[in-house]
Protein backbone atom coordinates (compact mmCIF):
# COMPACT_ATOMS: atom_id res chain seq x y z
CA UNK A 1 0.00 0.00 0.00
CA UNK A 2 1.18 3.48 -0.89
CA UNK A 3 1.60 6.06 1.82
CA UNK A 4 2.14 10.02 1.31
CA UNK A 5 3.83 10.96 4.41
CA UNK A 6 6.77 12.73 6.38
CA UNK A 7 10.63 11.58 5.81
CA UNK A 8 12.89 13.78 8.36
CA UNK A 9 15.75 14.96 6.64
CA UNK A 10 16.70 18.02 9.23
CA UNK A 11 19.95 18.20 11.18
CA UNK A 12 19.79 17.44 15.14
CA UNK A 13 17.26 19.79 16.94
CA UNK A 14 16.32 21.26 13.57
CA UNK A 15 13.74 19.36 12.31
CA UNK A 16 12.98 19.79 8.03
CA UNK A 17 11.04 17.00 6.50
CA UNK A 18 10.51 16.00 2.99
CA UNK A 19 6.86 15.03 1.43
CA UNK A 20 7.16 11.70 -0.15
CA UNK A 21 5.48 8.66 -2.05
CA UNK A 22 6.50 5.78 -0.81
CA UNK A 23 5.41 1.80 0.51
CA UNK A 24 3.93 2.14 3.83
CA UNK A 25 6.66 -0.95 5.05
CA UNK A 26 9.45 0.76 3.32
CA UNK A 27 11.69 2.97 5.75
CA UNK A 28 11.73 6.74 5.18
CA UNK A 29 15.30 6.65 4.99
CA UNK A 30 15.23 4.52 1.83
CA UNK A 31 14.03 5.36 -1.91
CA UNK A 32 10.84 6.95 -2.39
CA UNK A 33 8.69 6.70 -5.44
CA UNK A 34 8.46 10.48 -5.33
CA UNK A 35 9.67 13.57 -3.76
CA UNK A 36 6.37 15.90 -3.58
CA UNK A 37 7.59 18.75 -1.79
CA UNK A 38 9.14 19.94 1.79
CA UNK A 39 7.75 21.26 5.41
CA UNK A 40 9.64 22.82 7.93
CA UNK A 41 7.75 22.80 11.32
CA UNK A 42 9.41 25.71 12.59
CA UNK A 43 8.40 28.59 10.64
CA UNK A 44 5.41 26.14 9.30
CA UNK A 45 6.15 26.61 6.14
CA UNK A 46 5.11 24.01 3.52
CA UNK A 47 5.92 24.06 -0.35
CA UNK A 48 3.95 20.89 -1.73
CA UNK A 49 2.87 19.78 -5.77
CA UNK A 50 -0.84 19.73 -4.65
CA UNK A 51 -1.58 18.55 -8.66
CA UNK A 52 1.22 15.27 -7.91
CA UNK A 53 -0.44 14.98 -4.18
CA UNK A 54 -3.84 14.96 -6.24
CA UNK A 55 -2.70 12.10 -8.79
CA UNK A 56 -1.20 10.25 -6.18
CA UNK A 57 -4.34 10.14 -4.25
CA UNK A 58 -6.46 9.45 -6.79
CA UNK A 59 -4.07 6.28 -7.64
CA UNK A 60 -5.13 5.00 -4.13
CA UNK A 61 -2.75 6.10 -2.27
CA UNK A 62 -2.96 7.21 1.39
CA UNK A 63 -1.96 9.77 3.62
CA UNK A 64 -0.54 9.41 7.32
CA UNK A 65 -2.87 11.30 10.04
CA UNK A 66 -0.11 14.35 10.22
CA UNK A 67 0.36 14.88 6.46
CA UNK A 68 -3.66 14.31 6.26
CA UNK A 69 -3.85 17.20 8.86
CA UNK A 70 -1.38 19.28 6.96
CA UNK A 71 -2.99 18.89 3.45
CA UNK A 72 -6.35 19.88 5.05
CA UNK A 73 -4.78 23.16 6.70
CA UNK A 74 -3.71 24.24 2.62
CA UNK A 75 -6.70 23.26 1.43
CA UNK A 76 -5.37 20.71 -0.77
CA UNK A 77 -7.51 17.89 0.32
CA UNK A 78 -11.00 18.89 1.65
CA UNK A 79 -12.14 17.16 4.73
CA UNK A 80 -11.98 17.11 9.03
CA UNK A 81 -8.94 16.99 10.60
CA UNK A 82 -7.78 13.25 11.90
CA UNK A 83 -7.58 12.86 16.01
CA UNK A 84 -3.98 12.12 16.48
CA UNK A 85 -2.20 9.88 20.00
CA UNK A 86 0.83 8.89 20.27
CA UNK A 87 0.12 6.26 22.86
CA UNK A 88 1.99 2.92 22.63
CA UNK A 89 0.18 0.23 22.07
CA UNK A 90 0.36 -1.14 25.49
CA UNK A 91 -0.96 2.23 27.12
CA UNK A 92 -3.94 2.07 24.55
CA UNK A 93 -4.56 -1.81 26.11
CA UNK A 94 -4.28 -0.17 29.32
CA UNK A 95 -6.79 2.67 28.86
CA UNK A 96 -9.41 0.25 26.83
CA UNK A 97 -9.11 -2.00 29.75
CA UNK A 98 -9.87 0.43 32.07
CA UNK A 99 -12.74 1.26 30.16
CA UNK A 100 -14.38 -1.72 29.96
CA UNK A 101 -16.76 -2.60 33.02
CA UNK A 102 -17.00 -5.85 34.54
CA UNK A 103 -19.72 -8.55 33.54
CA UNK A 104 -21.29 -9.23 36.88
CA UNK A 105 -23.35 -12.77 36.05
CA UNK A 106 -25.96 -13.33 38.60
CA UNK A 107 -26.27 -17.01 39.92
CA UNK A 108 -29.21 -19.03 39.49
CA UNK A 109 -30.01 -22.40 41.16
CA UNK A 110 -30.44 -25.42 39.19
CA UNK A 111 -31.36 -28.54 39.45
CA UNK A 112 -28.46 -31.29 38.61
CA UNK A 113 -29.72 -33.18 35.32
CA UNK A 114 -29.90 -36.64 36.33
CA UNK A 115 -28.45 -39.78 33.37
CA UNK A 116 -28.19 -42.68 33.00
CA UNK A 117 -25.12 -44.39 32.64
CA UNK A 118 -24.65 -45.02 29.44
CA UNK A 119 -23.26 -48.98 28.38
CA UNK A 120 -19.59 -47.99 28.18
CA UNK A 121 -19.89 -46.39 31.83
CA UNK A 122 -21.47 -49.66 33.17
CA UNK A 123 -19.27 -52.04 34.80
CA UNK A 124 -18.97 -55.26 33.60
CA UNK A 125 -18.49 -58.31 35.86
CA UNK A 126 -15.50 -60.61 34.72
CA UNK A 127 -16.50 -63.81 33.37
CA UNK A 128 -15.36 -67.16 35.88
Amino acid sequence: MLKIRLARIGKKKQPYYRIIVSEKARDTYGKSLEILGSYNPRSKKMEVKSDRVKHWLSLGAQSSATMHNLLVNNNIVSGKKVNITHLKASKKAEIAKKEQKPIIIEKTEQEPVKTEPSVTETVAEPIK
